[in-house]
């Protein structure tokens, strides 16, 4: 009969031909099969919109009913449910816990009879590499932001030269909503580089369980395939926010897409927007990008009836840990040796700091913020402190010198005074003195020992007349020894020292009788 169908073998022989890209020619004289019947069963398969890997999984039974002469017309109905609902499997698989496999149980309840697991995933991969060739991976919420410098950068102009300057662009993404934070930075240097990365956690308003960065110097101080040595300020900026650091892997270009996709849209939608402006400073300049950000973080994605704006709102943004308290502190860091004083010395205020006694000799590592100066040996933190910007002073704790335990050490007030004693005994009264003005003895070691050594340097007599002048003056540090010395005053005679300490008439100067 004409209209009969073929054995189920032949039709799939038929089918996978053709999908191998055969002729229906070749199909029909390698199959034995009418050309006409070989179109029919063709024009049938692609009116279902089956694919080979469909036909393999279906039973004779089932793909005889399929292209039988009562054969329904394509199930177009299921296939429509299923494109309805795949957006909604997309968008609910980001969500923390939520599975392929729930979606698909949630797709059956709705529909009883549509597609089995195995073609819903198909058809679910094959439709998200479709609408999102370049990011195709599955990203839960809340669980990445992936950072990085554009490699094209843009230009400010400076008001007084008219010379461009160019500029570094941050971009921050996150992985399941796609919002996207991009900002204009002076450099790549970890202080813009963290700074940046900061207000991103600040824009998505919330913190993700880890930052990818690429293997950037102010991210990464070594990169490794295994394991990557961090930079330690990102790794305490990392630990302020209690998120995670995940260096992209190098040479695996997955690792880092989503952050190169977005860098490409930023060229594209922000780049592009403002290149005819002229902007004379970075604050200028991120004005103008945030604008053009809002814009594009509203635009409804390709082949989605939302925006990344709208996912986040309603995926992500609740799965965000919140923002800590205060801003992350920057902080530098500085070895230092703990003097003989029980006191370490914060060279860019010129500020001393106490230590436990019993670390007197040895290397510590200094970490200092705005607010704090933090002092660790063996990554065990000994002494904390605020920070005070008052150059060739000392905070000190009590607990800390060695004055109370009388620790064994060269530095003594006795042996102090003891020496300015055999020199003289008005040196002995300048250094007796000195340590009589600080709370601890040991604030003044660094200062008589300074003092007393000036009898190397200059002499016994010169010391002697610089520490008379200065009992004279009532001034008693270090200091003033060292300026009396370096200007000679000491050996002014007596008339030179009274003309130096006599303040002289001037028709400004008002007189003792003007304050009466």
């Amino acid at each position: 009969m004409a209209n009969k169908t073929i054995d189920m073998n032949k039709i799939r022989q038929v089918l996978r031909m053709h999908t191998q890209g055969k002729s229906k020619l070749l199909i029909s004289q390698q199959t034995d099969v009418s050309r006409n019947t070989v179109s029919k069963y063709i024009q049938q398969f692609h009116h279902l919109r089956l694919t080979g890997d469909e036909i393999n999984q279906l039973s004779d039974h089932d793909l005889n009913k399929l292209f039988s002469n009562e054969a329904p017309v394509v199930p177009k109905q299921r296939e429509k449910e299923l494109q309805d609902f795949l957006p909604k499997v997309e968008r609910e698989i980001k969500r923390t816990g939520v599975t392929l496999q729930m979606m698909w149980e949630q797709y059956r309840k709705l529909h009883p009879d549509g597609y089995a697991k195995t073609q819903f995933y198909h058809h679910y991969n094959k439709w998200v590499k479709k609408t999102s060739p370049l990011m195709h991976m599955i990203h839960k919420a809340g669980d990445k932001m992936y950072v990085d410098f554009a490699g094209e950068k843009l230009y400010i102009v400076d008001k007084e030269t008219g010379e461009l300057l160019p500029v570094e662009v941050f971009v921050a993404i996150l992985g399941a909503s796609q919002l996207t934070y991009v900002e204009a930075t002076r450099s790549q240097k970890k202080e813009d580089f963290i700074i940046a990365c900061e207000n991103a956690l600040y824009y998505f308003q919330g913190v993700p369980s880890a930052i990818v960065p690429d293997n950037l110097k102010s991210a990464v101080t070594k990169s490794s395939k295994y394991e990557p040595t961090l930079n330690e300020t990102f790794a305490d900026f990392a630990e302020h926010y209690q998120t995670a650091i995940l260096p992209a892997r190098a040479y695996r270009p997955r690792d880092k897409s989503l952050v190169e996709g977005a860098v490409k849209i930023t060229y594209n939608r922000i780049y592009t927007a403002i290149h005819n402006h002229t902007f004379f400073s970075v604050a200028e300049l991120n004005h103008a990008i945030w604008q053009e950000l809002e814009l594009h973080n509203n635009m409804l994605l390709k082949g989605r009836t939302f925006s990344r704006r709208q996912q986040f709102d309603e995926v992500e943004k609740a799965a965000l840990m919140p923002l800590p308290s205060f801003r992350y502190e920057f902080k530098k860091q500085q070895m230092l040796t703990v003097a003989k004083n029980g006191h370490i010395c914060l060279s860019v205020d010129k500020h001393h700091y106490s230590v436990p006694y019993k670390y007197i000799g040895k290397k510590v590592k200094v970490i200092y913020s705005p607010t704090t100066v933090e002092i660790f040996y063996n990554f065990e933190m000994i002494a904390s402190h605020n920070r005070t910007i008052s150059p060739y002073n000392y905070t000190t704790v009590t607990d800390h010198l060695a004055s109370a335990h009388r620790f064994v050490s060269d530095w003594t007030p006795e042996k102090f005074i003891a020496w300015a004693a055999a020199i003289h005994p008005d040196v002995k009264t300048f250094i007796t003195q000195i340590f009589e003005r600080k709370k601890h003895p040991e604030q003044s070691y660094k200062s008589c020992m300074g003092v007393l050594s000036f009898e190397k340097k200059v002499g016994k007599d010169r010391l002697i007349k610089a520490c008379q002048r200065a009992l004279d003056y009532e001034i008693y540090n270090y200091k003033i020894i060292q300026k009396i010395l370096d200007t000679k005053m000491d050996q002014f005679g007596d008339d030179e020292k009274q003309e130096q300490l006599t303040i002289p008439d001037h028709e400004n100067i008002r007189g003792e009788d003007y304050y009466q």
